[in-house]
């Protein structure tokens, strides 16, 4: 979001060096009122469906991007409650949360992602919001290079490494 005025009082935000970053703030001496523009928290689900994960499209994506089931949290919800409530909207799906895989910072998009394996199982359909769903056996799903696909690549890691009976690693 892009502020040019004040949410509190209306007066033009000006740029000032606050903490030795540059911020909008606002010039009025009573008000104090900054945009931190802090990083927004995002929760991003690995969906294990028997022997395969889904990856879903979004609506408005090239044709070759697939990725998590993935959302903003509403307010008053926890993080574990937002990934369940994104699987229902976006699969159609009651799943299951198995673990925390991991949390990543992605800067391009000034998120904060807590990425989580689920397990579901029945019938999925895409939500409104999909234009697709992909199921992709676990031998032949690989990560990327955003923070989703760095918690693929950890989820991988640790799968193998209890396959081949040691800890994961943190």
């Amino acid at each position: 979001m892009d502020y040019r005025f004040c949410p509190q009082c209306a007066a033009p935000l000006i740029a000032r060096t606050i903490d030795g970053l540059a911020r909008l703030a606002c010039p009025t001496p009573d008000c104090g009122f900054v945009f931190w523009n802090n990083p927004v928290p995002v929760v991003a689900g690995l969906v294990e469906h028997g022997e395969q994960v889904l990856l879903i499209q979004n609506l408005g994506w090239p044709s070759n991007w697939w990725g998590l089931v993935s959302g903003f949290l509403e307010r008053g919800e926890t993080p574990e409650e937002g990934m369940l409530r994104e699987v229902r909207e976006e699969l159609g799906l009651e799943a299951e949360l198995a673990s925390l895989i991991g949390v990543y910072g992605f800067p391009a998009r000034n998120q904060v992602i807590m990425a989580y394996h689920l397990r579901a199982e029945g019938p999925y359909s895409p939500g409104p919001e999909l234009a697709g769903v992909k199921p992709v056996t676990t031998d032949r799903l690989k990560g990327w290079e955003s923070a989703t696909g760095r918690a693929v690549s950890d989820w991988l890691r640790s799968r193998e490494a209890l396959r081949r009976g040691r800890q994961p690693l943190p």
